[in-house]
C-alpha cells in the first residue's frame, strides 16, 4: 500500500478513484503517564511521555487507514493528512485521513521541463 502526503503519486497513474478512506484511535493518557508529564512539566522541555504516545497513535491510525483502504480496493492513497483533538481531559483523538485510489505503474518516462 503507497501512502502520499501529496495529491499524485510520481512515476504512477491513478486509474480509479475510490473515495475518502480513514483511519482513527481514541487514547487515555493513562494515570502514571498525567502524573509523570505533570511533573515534568513544571520544570519544562519536551515531555517525552507524550511524545512516544502521538508518535504510537500516529502508527496505528495509519495501519487502520491502510486497513480500510484495502478493504475499498485500493493500493494507494493519496492526500494523507492527520488531525487530532482532545476529548475530555485525559483522552486524544487521531485521525489519519485521505482519497483511496487504485494507480498502476507509468509505463512512459517523464520529460523534463526544458525553458528556452
Amino acid at each position: 500500500m503507497i501512502i502520499v502526503s501529496t495529491p499524485y503519486l510520481p512515476g504512477y497513474k491513478i486509474t480509479k478513484t475510490i473515495g475518502f478512506t480513514w483511519g482513527l484511535i481514541v487514547r487515555s493518557r493513562g494515570l502514571g503517564r498525567n502524573i509523570t508529564a505533570g511533573l515534568r512539566s513544571i520544570i519544562g522541555g519536551e515531555i517525552h511521555e507524550y511524545t512516544e504516545l502521538l508518535n504510537q497513535s500516529r502508527e496505528q491510525a495509519l495501519d487502520r487507514l491502510k486497513e480500510h483502504a484495502k478493504a475499498l480496493g485500493a493500493n494507494a492513497v493519496i492526500n494523507v493528512q492527520f488531525d487530532s483533538s482532545e476529548m475530555g481531559q485525559a483522552m486524544t483523538e487521531l485521525l489519519a485521513y485521505g482519497t483511496a485510489v487504485v494507480v498502476e505503474k507509468e509505463e512512459t518516462q517523464a520529460n523534463p521541463v526544458r525553458l528556452s
